[in-house]
């Protein structure tokens, strides 16, 4: 399948996927902001870019709701 995301989305994908993982919950943009060293605006467009291209889904207002639409196997590594 070829990669519907950029390289950079992908890796906050590959983020979203592995954090959820790990913390039983989803990231908060300050999770993802920490990690990749990014400003919050920053962060917030990357998840409304994500989410308009269907990529994740999430529940407005409400904190970690970030859920992936993709299947693991659709997702690139954490670099």
């Amino acid at each position: 399948m070829t990669a519907r995301y950029t390289p950079r989305q992908g890796q906050f994908l590959a983020f979203i996927y592995y954090y959820t993982k790990i913390h039983g919950q989803p990231p908060a943009e300050a999770d993802i902001q920490r990690y990749f060293k990014v400003s919050p605006p920053s962060v917030h467009q990357m998840i409304l870019t994500l989410e308009k291209n269907q990529l994740i889904e999430r529940v407005p207002g409400k904190a970690r709701s970030i859920r992936l639409l993709l299947p693991r196997e659709d997702l690139p590594d954490l670099k």
